[in-house]
């Protein structure tokens, strides 16, 4: 199985913003970057299965636009297991009922996908790893995924992505 996380885009600032945060959505900017980080996840041949994502709407809008550069069909399927302060081994047992030799894109927020990642390949939270705002992340699973038993394929920052994306 491979699994890639991909972190939501650059939303409007949470000091700016007068709604929940919950609703806090995408900036202009954020989409366009987004849109151009999915377009590098094009030039690596990334095809899911699966699509996950947080409910929150700035994760939701990222899913979407990842889904839509990559010509996806799949569903996005909305799970708390990607909320921020989600525990990184519910998203891994989520990921071990699925098919093993699936794809599956997890969309979400730090500091829960960092975190996830060190437990996926270390089986510690304690990894230091760094996903900025519309970066991406491979992890691989020679069987069902468990804690400790993935490796890590590659970590692209954002910048690196749409470079990726831009020379397609």
């Amino acid at each position: 199985m491979d699994v890639i996380l991909f972190r939501h885009g650059i939303a409007v600032d949470v000091v700016h913003w007068k709604g929940d945060d919950m609703t806090r959505p995408l900036t202009p900017e954020g989409v366009d970057r987004t849109k151009q980080g999915a377009q590098g996840l094009c030039r690596l041949e990334v095809q899911p299965d699966h699509i996950f994502s947080s409910p929150l709407a700035r994760a939701r809008q990222t899913a979407e636009l990842v889904k839509a550069q990559l010509s996806l069909k799949t569903k996005i399927e909305l799970i708390d297991d990607l909320q921020p302060d989600a525990p990184a081994d519910a998203l891994l047992a989520r990921l071990s009922n699925l098919p093993a030799p699936s794809v599956v894109l997890c969309v979400g927020h730090e500091p829960h996908l960092s975190t996830a990642v060190s437990v996926m390949i270390s089986g510690k939270t304690s990894a230091s790893i760094e996903m900025k705002k519309a970066a991406a992340c491979g992890v691989g699973f020679a069987a069902l995924p468990k804690a400790g038993a993935g490796t890590l394929l590659w970590l692209l920052p954002p910048k690196i992505l749409r470079i990726l994306g831009r020379s397609s």
